[in-house]
């Protein structure tokens, strides 16, 4: 495995069911310019050598030639399929199942296109250059440790509408253990949509920025199989990425290093944030973070 080289895994076979379109490729800069237009300028600015796509082969030719070709004179592009067949052997999908499997499948689907360290990011998330800066320190550190950008809560909830953020506990420099709060809105979360439980506005939110090398592939596969057997006949059921990190932190398989940042995420969960996601990339790139994006 060649450690001098990383890469740059985005997740962006989620079709944006609250959004209400295919919200990876919606312009939102002042040139037209979409959200993974300035994930990918970072990260190869912060040193990232080759970005994969993990798509759905449905939507292959319309991301393909609204993103990929622009992207592919920028640095090396490659693509991964997410898609519902692609379960262990002997696993029969149920005919109901419509939604994707989750975080941890659409990694699981890049892991032949994956052949050094890498980070995994969200297509329709803004985390800011400082993020790829220290994540590419780590990964290029030989380290055989993981890592997660740790975002504070405050900085990534939107007005529009409730989020799901992997809530983090940490100590001395390491993830403790996370989890996966799904209707979070004003520093507070709800299991039921009746009864909400406040959390510090500091919490150390997860926004899906991982570092992994690539040992993370064979985790992925036992825990996939694991969860077809429990969980796979139910229709909406997702097999989370952070889940399995926090399976090998309890374990004590694996220790994730903690990489703080500052900066504000911008995403687009819903319609409604287009506009603040437009004005804040206009700002940016006023002050200079995006010439010749």
């Amino acid at each position: 495995m060649d450690t001098n080289k990383i890469t740059l895994a985005v997740m962006a076979a989620g079709m944006g069911s609250r959004f209400g379109g295919l919200k990876q490729i919606e312009p939102i800069g002042p040139n037209g310019e979409i959200i993974i237009d300035y994930s990918v300028y970072d990260a190869k600015k912060a040193g990232f050598d080759k970005i994969v796509f993990i798509i759905k082969k449905e939507i292959e030719k319309e991301f393909r030639e609204m993103t990929g070709k622009h992207i592919e004179k920028m640095i090396d592009v490659d693509y991964a399929f997410q898609e519902i067949d692609k379960v262990p052997e002997g696993f029969h999908v149920p005919e109901s199942r419509k939604k994707p499997w989750g975080t941890g499948h659409a990694i699981l689907c890049a892991r032949d296109r994956i052949k050094t360290p890498f980070a995994v990011i969200n297509a329709d998330d803004y985390y800011g250059s400082f993020a790829y800066q220290t994540m590419a320190e780590h990964l290029k550190s030989s380290s055989k440790e993981y890592a997660m950008v740790g975002f504070l809560l405050k900085n990534t909830l939107t007005e529009n509408g409730t989020v799901a953020r992997g809530i983090c506990e940490a100590e001395n420099g390491y993830l403790k253990t996370i989890t996966e709060r799904t209707k979070i809105q004003d520093s507070k979360y709800t299991e039921d949509g009746e009864h909400w439980v406040p959390l510090p506005e500091d919490s150390i939110a997860s926004m899906n920025l991982w570092g992994f090398d690539t040992s993370i592939f064979h985790y992925l596969e036992e825990g996939f199989s694991q969860f077809c057997e429990e969980k796979g006949t139910e229709e909406k059921s997702e097999f989370f990425l952070p889940s399995v990190v926090d399976q090998l932190i309890q374990s004590g398989e694996k220790r994730v290093r903690v990489l703080s940042t500052p900066e504000k995420w911008y995403g687009v969960t819903y319609r409604q944030d287009m506009e603040m996601v437009k004005q804040a990339m206009i700002k940016l790139t006023e002050e200079g973070r995006y010439h010749g994006i």
